[in-house]
């Protein structure tokens, strides 16, 4: 039994890792992610700047601070809220809100999870009452909203552990707000990816750094392999996917027509039919 708890807990320290390298890949710019503090008894505090669409305009500042504790993933962050544009009480009740969503997220390592929501709910969240702008309120596009999504096509050399794989991409398109298709033809493996373009990056970022697959003697190892075949903005001819799909092919013409009803054909036949054949 202490083996086996031993096993998880370095299991654990090494998720949080993994994730501290993902986020300091994905926020990159000056001064958008520090690690203040690390401690093996008491974990470690780590702080991301970003931005928001909130009641001043798009680009509301955010300071957000984690206090990872050391049976982190497996017992929830604390969180502290700042921002030059937001009141005390604004940046109380977004804290509030981060605090309830960590503790309904799964033992998993959040931080960007909780980091997206900030991100996505701010606006609803501080609305005022009757405005439309709340969860479920029909509230007028910003800008940029109504533009065509970016949409990228990956070619995944391999899965070994294809369910523990698949799950973890399907969790990260629904972290990003992210659409479209994992797609197995064979030995093939195609990714299409759709929405907006920072999201997509920050997906291809993920999947780039973190362990999401395992070697041939059963270790986590990370997608060295993976290519991106095609991206680009969306033509007025391309499907706009509604949500991420898993699905698997038995022909080629099965895959064929897969592109063609998301108005891809000629992707197909240019990049796609070679990797088949």
């Amino acid at each position: 039994m202490a083996a086996e708890e031993e096993r998880a807990a370095e299991e654990e320290r090494a998720a949080a890792e993994e994730e501290r390298a993902a986020l300091a890949a994905i926020f990159c710019g000056p001064g958008e992610w520090e690690v203040l503090g690390r401690s093996e008894t008491r974990g470690s505090v780590c702080r991301v700047r970003t931005t928001a669409e909130g009641p001043s305009g798009p680009d509301t500042p955010l300071e957000l601070v984690f206090h990872l504790p050391a049976g982190y993933p497996a017992c929830p962050p604390g969180v502290s809220v700042g921002s030059e544009r937001l009141t005390r009480a604004q940046c109380a009740a977004l804290r509030d809100q981060l605090l309830e969503q960590a503790r309904a997220f799964p033992p998993e390592p959040m931080v960007h999870q909780l980091v997206l929501w900030a991100q996505q709910n701010l606006r609803h969240l501080l609305a005022p009452p009757g405005s439309g702008a709340g969860p479920g309120g029909c509230a007028t596009a910003g800008p940029g909203e109504a533009e065509a999504p970016w949409t990228a096509l990956v070619r995944l050399d391999h899965m070994r552990a294809k369910a523990s794989y698949t799950r973890t991409l399907r969790h990260w398109a629904s972290a990003l707000g992210l659409a479209g298709r994992l797609l197995f033809a064979g030995r093939v493996i195609l990714l299409l990816l759709q929405g907006p373009r920072d999201r997509v990056k920050e997906f291809l970022v993920l999947q780039r750094t973190s362990k999401v697959d395992v070697d041939s003697s059963g270790r986590k190892c990370r997608e060295r392999m993976a290519s991106v075949l095609w991206e680009a903005w969306a033509q007025p001819g391309h499907a706009r996917f509604l949500a991420f799909e898993v699905k698997e092919f038995s022909s080629l013409d099965e895959l064929q027509k897969e592109f063609e009803a998301a108005g891809l054909l000629a992707l197909f036949s240019e990049l796609a039919l070679g990797l088949v054949k």
